[in-house]
């Protein structure tokens, strides 16, 4: 047939086109494109239509557009759209032939025109071209040929073929030949056609196929209910399954109830559908299948049921590694690793090979256990089956060894790994963070970079933590700029960090301006940056605290526990029992649980406010205590030297399940030595020996303090040398310790020793080395030292011109020990001023103890410490009116000098007496027996007096007597 040539009027009309080869466009090639187009389904043809107008546009097929926009109309009538092929037709065609036109939209009104008759009318037209070979290019590549396509096998073959770039496009297309050819109410390709949807991600294209499909099988609801769960639409799975539930025509089988409790696990409304199926499932036997099974043990130990789940465990004939590691992973979550490696161990027995998911969730088990030598059989087992290439198996193996305080084993094995990830190295950080290891964190994190990784956020918060400890501010500022340039300055982790780290370092600017720039709402960072404060103490800053949760809440923002945990902190520090209370009552307020972490927190806060008693409150509210709460309020009440409460509340305790560990001790001893009681303290001593914790830095300390309290200087030294490892804390107590009993030369013996073995010694050292000298009467010596810790760079604090006064005035040197006085920085406190009065009661200067005395009312109007000693004074000089007076001003101005104490323990009772004391059970036989008791004791002072003078040099030492006196 000829070809079309077009009308002479639009000839003229056209702009020639650039001179090329004129080509024939074959008839074969259009009705070739045409049938294999026809067979694509509607959604895709947008796509075919601009890619086939374009082609329309192009220069070269400039004479022939007329004939192409017909065989675009052509493709609507074969896509049953007559509306865009009229509109194609009389809208596009420039040449409108109306014997053409009528004879081809007669045929393409036809809404059931076959592929023949369009073939039909595509040939009644031809054009040339030269571009034939192009628009052959086209058609081949974007649409291969399916003209041999007939049976449904052939369909789900092309089906199940991997999909192209474009996986939605190639089903579109593939869907649109199965409805072309006939196939579209076919339940088996449909279902076949459904899954291949669900699996390219268009549930869209998946759920219209299913809802138009005639006839649906067990198959279809089973396909449908899994790919709603593959593309997270669990919800919309429960719907088709309850759809299917209810129109159901056949049982359903494992799939489908697989698919349903997976769906259920990740809803909350879907707890109770399972209940409400579970009889179902074990009437019928689906619980002893694998599939189902396993997800129901899922279920259980999702509902915290671990006890049903064990039932369905133990139930199924058949168990996969999926259900071995399913089981075995809820035991360590629930917190019976024990059982969990007990599994394993039935599963090495059994034929089933461990994979790496049960490995990984073994190795978990062990470290929450710390089973050192089952992490080295698993460590064996994954050398044996070859496990050692995976990279994420190897990480939970170093993180194992880390947790189990085997850094060297775990970096050896990190050292191994050719194939270490971030995620290794970050493993490695995380270690050496854990272990106090900060240098070599710090290494580790430059070994980073240099191999050209780029640390996440875990390696960067990992790392500034170790900077804060350590407070190394120039490191954390490097790392700072890398989060900066890394784009993780915005990560809440980050920034939480780097507050942490500048706080730790005492730059709290830095740290505010990384809060006002990063904070927002995000509470965490509100709580670093409370916690930041309150940890320096000053007053400045603690009260920043409150004006930081007064923005917290006029944000709305909702504190959570670890926001009154430091804001109770603050307020310990400023004493202020009122401001602790108001945030008790917050607590309440935002329906804070009062429990172990929190109760802990109030009963620190109560005790640091004087208020032991509210402290005894919050804790008998506690139902259930574990050591921490116990210990808390130990330390309370040793704070506040409510020693006999302790050791009561001591013996609760041991009532309780609970056992003492190294801090309970600690207060304990500390009690003990407070009470001045060497038995109790020795007792004490006794069952830490049994417990082993006599190696610990502060038993050791409290133990020195104790015997030094006690009398016994001999048994502190004793604990000293038996102690394996010494800091500067076990230094300065020893020397404490000889320094309260006059031993001077010895503490300085000890100093010595402490800086010979490269001891830096601190200011509390100094202290404990200056009482020595004042008590031992070492007055160069003392001047000495002070000059050496000036030496040092230690500033003089006021205990330590408290010490060089007395040594000072002790020594009759009341002249120069004014001038120190004189020349301190700061205004000196009644201490300093009280302590040159003591020193001039020695001595006898009236005069200047006059001055002191008035120097140290004004400073603290309350004390009657300074009333007392000059009152003492005017009594030796015979000045009994001055005396008097110093008496009377005390009465008037509200000064109440606090009265002696004294006390004996028998029979494990403690016996307590103050000055004219009549309120004991048994004062009236007290006061009857003192003459009887008055007379021996008048005998053997005078016998000791004798003795005294007979031999001078004779010292007499103290029988440890349980009676001890108060000052």
């Amino acid at each position: 047939m000829n070809n079309e040539e077009a009308p002479p009027h639009e000839q003229n009309k056209m702009v020639s086109p650039p001179t090329t080869t004129s080509l024939s466009l074959p008839n074969d090639i259009l009705l070739s494109f045409l049938s294999r187009v026809s067979r694509l389904y509607y959604p895709t043809f947008s796509l075919v239509s601009k890619s086939f107008r374009t082609l329309i546009a192009s220069p070269e097929l400039y004479q022939t557009r007329s004939f192409l926009h017909r065989t675009e109309s052509c493709l609507y009538v074969c896509l049953r759209s007559l509306t865009d092929s009229n509109l194609r037709w009389f809208t596009l065609c420039r040449v409108p032939d109306r014997k053409l036109t009528n004879f081809s939209v007669s045929k393409m009104r036809s809404r059931g025109c076959c592929l023949r008759k369009v073939q039909e009318a595509i040939r009644v037209y031809s054009s040339s071209s030269s571009s034939a070979s192009r628009l052959l290019e086209f058609i081949n590549i974007d649409f291969p040929s399916t003209l041999g396509i007939r049976g449904r096998r052939e369909f789900a073959r092309l089906l199940q073929l991997p999909a192209s770039d474009d996986p939605v496009l190639h089903h579109n297309v593939v869907h649109g030949q199965i409805i072309v050819s006939g196939f579209d109410s076919d339940t088996y390709l449909n279902n076949i056609l459904m899954k291949s949807y669900s699996k390219g991600g268009d549930m869209v294209y998946a759920r219209k196929l299913f809802d138009r499909m005639p006839e649906r099988n067990l198959v279809t609801w089973s396909t449908m209910v899994s790919a709603c769960n593959h593309n997270g639409l669990y919800e919309e799975s429960l719907a088709v399954f309850l759809e299917y539930w209810r129109s159901r025509k056949n049982s359903p089988n494992e799939y489908i109830l697989s698919s349903f409790i997976q769906a259920c696990l990740h809803v909350n409304s879907g707890r109770s559908m399972v209940f409400q199926l579970q009889s179902f499932i074990f009437k019928s036997g689906f619980d002893r299948d694998v599939y189902v099974g396993t997800l129901l043990i899922g279920f259980y130990l999702k509902e915290g049921d671990i006890d049903y789940a064990r039932l369905v465990f133990d139930a199924l004939p058949e168990k996969s590694t999926v259900t071995w590691t399913t089981m075995i992973k809820g035991y360590a979550k629930m917190g019976r690793s024990y059982v969990s490696l007990q599994l394993f161990y039935q599963l090495m027995e059994s034929n089933v090979v461990p994979d790496g998911y049960i490995l990984s969730t073994v190795l978990s088990a062990c470290t929450i256990l710390s089973f050192v030598e089952g992490g080295k059989q698993i460590h064996a087992n994954i050398l044996r089956h070859g496990h050692e290439m995976d990279a994420s198996l190897m990480n939970v193996l170093i993180d194992f060894y880390v947790k189990c305080a085997r850094v060297s084993s775990a970096r050896m094995l990190f050292d191994g790994m050719w194939n270490a990830d971030i995620t290794s190295w970050t493993t490695v950080l995380s270690g050496y963070k854990q272990n106090y290891l900060h240098k070599e964190a710090m290494e580790l994190f430059s070994g980073i970079l240099k191999f050209g990784l780029k640390p996440d956020v875990y390696a960067c918060s990992s790392i500034l933590t170790s900077c804060a400890s350590l407070h190394a501010l120039e490191y954390g500022r490097h790392v700072h700029a890398y989060t900066i340039k890394a784009n993780l300055g915005d990560d809440s982790y980050v920034t939480n960090s780097l507050i942490d780290m500048y706080a730790k370092c005492d730059c709290l600017n830095d740290a505010r301006k990384v809060f006002d720039l990063f904070g927002g709402d995000d509470v965490v960072l509100y709580n670093a940056m409370i916690e930041g404060y309150s940890r320096l103490g000053t007053q400045g800053e603690l009260h920043a605290v409150f004006n930081i949760f007064g923005d917290m809440r006029s944000r709305l923002i909702r504190p959570s526990l670890l926001t009154f945990v430091s804001l109770l902190r603050a307020s310990a520090s400023l004493s202020s029992l009122e401001l602790s209370r108001q945030i008790h009552g917050l607590m309440f307020k935002y329906g804070v649980n009062l429990d172990i972490f929190a109760a802990s927190a109030l009963i620190d806060g109560y005790s640091n406010c004087y208020s032991i008693k509210d402290s005894r409150l919050v804790f008998d509210e506690m139902e259930e205590k574990d050591l921490v709460v116990w210990n808390s309020m130990f330390s309370g009440y040793v704070q506040q030297s409510e020693n006999e409460e302790a050791l009561n509340l001591f013996s609760e305790l041991q009532l309780s399940r609970e056992r003492p560990d190294e801090f309970t001790f600690a207060d304990m001893v500390t009690a003990a030595g407070n009470l001045a009681s060497l038995q109790l303290g020795q007792e004490f001593h006794c069952q830490i020996m049994k417990r082993g914790l006599e190696r610990n830095s502060y038993i050791t300390n409290a133990l020195l303090d104790m015997y030094s309290k006690c009398g016994s200087p001999e048994d502190a030294y004793k604990a000293f040398s038996s102690a394996s490892s010494r800091d500067v804390v076990c230094w300065n107590s020893v020397i404490s310790s000889y320094a309260n009993h006059g031993e001077g030369q010895k503490a300085l013996q000890m100093l010595e020793r402490m800086m010979n073995e490269g001891i830096e010694p601190n200011y509390i050292t100094f202290v404990g080395v200056l009482s020595a000298c004042s008590h031992g009467g070492l007055v160069e010596d003392g001047l000495e030292q002070f000059e050496v810790m000036l030496r040092l760079g230690i500033e003089p604090e006021t205990e330590h011109y408290v010490c060089m006064v007395s040594l000072l005035s002790r020594a009759g040197r009341l002249k120069e020990a004014r001038e120190l006085i004189e020349k301190m920085p700061e205004k000196p406190p009644a201490i300093v001023w009280r302590s040159l009065l003591s020193g001039c009661a020695k001595t006898g200067n009236v005069e200047l103890a006059e001055h002191a005395a008035e120097m140290a009312i004004a400073c603290d109007p309350a004390d009657s410490g300074s009333f007392t000693l000059l009152s003492n004074i005017y009594a030796s000089k015979g000045m009994w009116g001055d005396a008097k007076k110093v008496r009377e001003r005390m009465k008037f101005d509200g000064v109440v000098k606090e009265p002696g104490r004294s006390w004996i323990q028998i029979d494990n009772d403690v016996h307590v007496f103050l000055s004219k004391d009549i309120s004991h059970r048994m004062a009236k036989q007290i006061y009857e027996s003192e003459p009887e008791v008055e007379k021996p004791r008048k005998q053997v002072q005078s016998e000791e007096e004798r003795s005294s003078m007979a031999n001078p040099k004779k010292k007499l030492k103290d029988s440890r007597s349980q009676f001890h006196l108060d000052p």
